[in-house]
């Protein structure tokens, strides 16, 4: 009998515990937010005539139209923008959207965007139950055409009205030249629709009104996938987060001396001996179904293959590189394994040509090519005699000058095999070098030809001088858009080389503009850049976001306001990351986004 009762009790105990569980996780909450003095403030809502549970919504509700000019829109829009005060109530089960089928080409694309939107309010929710009932959403889109060229002269801009005549309906109108700008459009409704988890509802602002269009037309992410390889899963999530930020470019860094996983059917040795394994390649088809992919996401994927130096594994076994995995290595290279391509060896344009033909198939919808050309190390073509041999056969000595003219002869012949299967003049990018400094820089490199890509600093004489001779820059200045500086050394003690770690304020203060000057215009825009000696897609996330986040919004707006403007924007903003399945990392505690600017010195709380 006393077992009966022990055992009785035991029972009763824990059905009392999975009872008050299941209480507290239904619960109701107990905080809701006011927006008093342009601030989303705390308040309890336990009052006992019910009136502040009335008033107050949830935090994203708030902070929605409460947080000063911009809302919680990111990156913030560049002109016209009118944000209401009034919320109403939407059925997300009654989201219309009206499409002019019209241009056929961008029935698949559109119809992509609206399932990604969908899920995108899926995940407002966070599993909470939403009331039924609400008004229905009207979504009219016009399109001005069906190009889906993307490129530096592309117009991205687009419009986005909201409202609820009479209380009825909601309507909204996204207007545009092509299928990106409406996109974009698309992308800011997602940001305007929240979730109230007080009342249990989806809303949205009832009146709006905005005219928007991006500053620079080069905003993007350069992704080394060969130093450590990254899966295509990982590469598509790292898009889909470029997309919620109206970023257009993914430019992929494929090869290196590392490894070589890109699968080139006509020149099978090179991923056969180069991959670090026979999973971890990319073929035609996975590089198609990317590139795909990011079009329909607004972002175009610019290849790089980088040349001479920088290759090595894979390459090796054709027997065309110097110096290969040459010890001491960093008498030869900046990192292991050193090797380049040999430029005296005509068979070695050969495979060039058929790598090129075959990357331009896969990589279609892009408007540039990469050909890399960074750290060319002398002292290593300098160490086989046969480059000796050759060039004292044309005459030419073993002086840097020398070793330029010998790199320029690579360039040359490169070029012409590329061009063979581009069949157009498209610009081609190659990184900061010796080559693109004085006196070789004019001599060699066209500038009607070629855009320069600036990975040294922000305030690195050499960028106005080449602004001046009239070159175009991609910048990518490592001081501040370089992500995996700041961690320890990998081929020696302390820290990276690149160190300290770059917050999301220095990468948002980049001020391009001041330093362009007079020649700004010239500058496209900008590249934030992962090298993956230390990082791969287990730590993708936490690299890019939610400093990519400060890039876009920096491209996109090129706000005349350091970061403190845009603190309390970005804590959302992360939130909404993390809502979409990015693991941003954390940039303060969790009371400073409940407390609106009680946490930043700047705000006044020194």
């Amino acid at each position: 009998m006393v077992h009966v009762m022990m055992r009785f009790s035991l029972l009763l105990c824990l059905l009392l515990a999975q009872w008050v569980a299941s209480q507290q996780s239904d619960s109701a909450p107990v905080w809701g937010y006011r927006c008093i003095n342009s601030r989303c403030q705390k308040v309890a809502l336990d009052s006992g005539d019910g009136t502040e549970r009335a008033k107050a919504v949830s935090l994203p509700v708030c902070r929605l139209y409460c947080d000063g000019v911009f809302g919680t829109v990111w990156p913030r829009p560049t002109g016209d923008f009118r944000l209401g005060n009034d919320l109403i109530r939407v059925n997300p089960s009654a989201i219309d959207f009206q499409w002019n089928k019209r241009y056929e080409a961008l029935n698949k694309y559109w119809d992509d965007s609206v399932d990604r939107f969908r899920e995108q309010l899926l995940k407002k929710r966070d599993g909470e139950t939403i009331k039924s009932g609400g008004k229905r959403m009207i979504v009219n889109v016009d399109v001005g055409g069906d190009s889906l060229v993307l490129n530096h002269e592309t117009d991205e801009s687009y419009k986005l009205s909201i409202s609820a005549p009479d209380g009825g309906d909601v309507h909204v109108k996204i207007e545009a030249g092509n299928y990106f700008g409406v996109r974009h459009g698309l992308e800011t409704l997602a940001q305007l629709l929240v979730f109230d988890d007080i009342r249990n509802e989806l809303q949205v602002v009832s009146d709006v009104e905005i005219q928007d269009a991006p500053v620079y037309s080069h905003r993007g992410l350069a992704l080394d996938t060969s130093r450590n390889y990254v899966s295509i899963s990982s590469i598509k999530k790292t898009i889909d987060a470029l997309a919620m930020v109206k970023m257009n470019v993914f430019h992929w860094h494929i090869t290196d001396s590392q490894s070589f996983p890109l699968v080139i059917k006509s020149q099978p040795i090179l991923h056969t001996y180069g991959a670090y394994s026979r999973k971890q390649i990319y073929t035609a088809a996975d590089v198609q179904d990317i590139v795909q992919y990011a079009l329909a996401r607004g972002i175009r994927v610019i290849p790089e293959l980088d040349a001479p130096a920088h290759v090595g594994e894979g390459w090796e076994k054709t027997n065309l590189t110097t110096c290969f995995n040459y010890q001491p290595w960093s008498k030869y290279c900046v990192e292991p394994p050193c090797g380049q391509l040999d430029p005296t060896k005509d068979k070695m344009y050969d495979v060039l040509e058929d790598i090129y033909r075959e990357m331009n198939a896969m990589f279609t919808h892009s408007d540039v090519f990469h050909m890399g050309g960074d750290e060319v190390s002398l002292s290593c073509w300098n160490s086989s005699v046969e480059v000796q041999q050759w060039m004292k056969a044309k005459g030419w000595g073993l002086e840097e000058a020398d070793f330029l003219k010998l790199w320029d002869h690579f360039q040359t012949n490169a070029l012409q095999r590329l061009d063979k299967s581009l069949k157009d003049n498209r610009p081609i990018v190659m990184w900061t070098s010796r080559l693109t400094e004085e006196p070789f820089v004019d001599r060699y490199l066209n500038k009607d030809r070629y855009i320069i890509q600036i990975w040294t600093t922000g305030d690195d004489p050499k960028i106005a001088t080449l602004l001046q001779k009239g070159y175009k820059l991609i910048m990518s200045n490592y001081d501040a858009l370089y992500l995996d500086c700041g961690f320890a050394g990998w081929v020696n003690g302390g820290n990276n080389w690149c160190s300290p770690y770059i917050g999301w304020q220095k990468v948002y203060n980049n001020d391009f503009k001041s330093m362009g000057g007079k020649y700004s215009s010239q500058i496209l825009g900008a590249e934030a850049a992962l090298w993956t000696e230390q990082a791969d897609h287990h730590s993708l996330d936490g690299r890019f976001w939610p400093r990519v986040s400060a890039l876009a919004e920096r491209l996109w707006s090129d706000p005349r306001e350091g970061w403190e403007s845009a603190d309390s924007r970005m804590l959302v903003h992360r939130e909404r990351l993390v809502e979409n399945g990015i693991a941003a990392e954390s940039l303060q505690p969790q009371w400073c986004l409940q407390n609106e600017g009680e946490c930043p010195i700047v705000q006044g709380n020194a």
